[in-house]
């Protein structure tokens, strides 16, 4: 399958990036402490069918910077999941002065992503870095939990991080239009809501991963950018 070439383009994320120092956590929310996560780590393997490989289920990040060691991958879909930048952001790609939008799975459509095996040797250690990267806050926005996925090879069962809609900052659905103008103005010290768009959608076409949705997203964000910053629109 060949490559398309994306609007957004490295020319636009340099306009929109800019050198933040981390604000830290914020002292008036709640944060997961180590029991917490041992106890989310141990719900995980207690739930693990027995005697199976473990899987994770990647949509976003997890695809172009995993941090986990994994021993096969495959393409999987998960069905009843859809990919959403439902959720805001204080910090990271985002600030108190100018929230940000992440990415989660929320409930409905279907989903085409990247499936890990986890070596079982060293599982628990592995799963316990996972949720201390994908768990912060109290009530946290991505809850793990494991899902049906669907591969050439057959379905299997994989944990995949799932949108909390009990969560403060859970946004629900938003039309792509407002979604844009977040993320081309969004950034923390972390970077720019435009850079994880863009490293996202690249990475899923480098995989044969078509997400209409987020290709139409990348679209409008590189027009909100341009007539900002005077970057030159793209044409095909």
């Amino acid at each position: 399958m060949r490559t398309r070439q994306m609007a957004l383009t490295p020319e636009h994320l340099a306009q929109v990036h800019r050198i933040l120092e981390d604000p830290g956590p914020d002292p008036t929310w709640s944060y997961h402490a180590d029991q917490d996560y041992k106890t989310i780590v141990r719900g995980l393997l207690a739930s693990h069918p027995g005697g199976r490989d473990a899987w994770l289920f990647a949509y976003g990040s997890l695809i172009w910077k995993p941090e986990l060691v994994h021993v096969e991958a495959r393409r999987a879909t998960a069905r009843g999941w859809h990919r959403s930048f439902c959720f805001r952001i204080e910090r990271f790609r985002g600030t108190k002065h100018k929230p940000g939008l992440m990415m989660s799975l929320d409930r409905g459509g279907q989903c085409r992503g990247v499936v890990f095996r986890l070596p079982p040797e060293d599982l628990e250690s592995q799963l316990d870095k996972l949720v201390r990267r994908e768990i912060t806050v109290k009530p946290p926005n991505n809850i793990p939990r494991w899902v049906t996925v669907e591969t050439d090879k057959g379905s299997l069962r994989a944990i995949a991080f799932v949108m909390n809609r009990q969560s403060r900052f859970y946004t629900g659905r938003r039309p792509p239009e407002e979604v844009a103008d977040v993320l081309a103005e969004a950034c923390g010290h972390w970077g720019s809501g435009a850079e994880y768009l863009h490293n996202t959608v690249a990475h899923l076409e480098e995989q044969g991963i078509r997400d209409r949705n987020l290709w139409r997203l990348q679209a409008l964000v590189a027009e909100r950018i341009s007539p900002m910053h005077g970057v030159a629109p793209w044409a095909e």
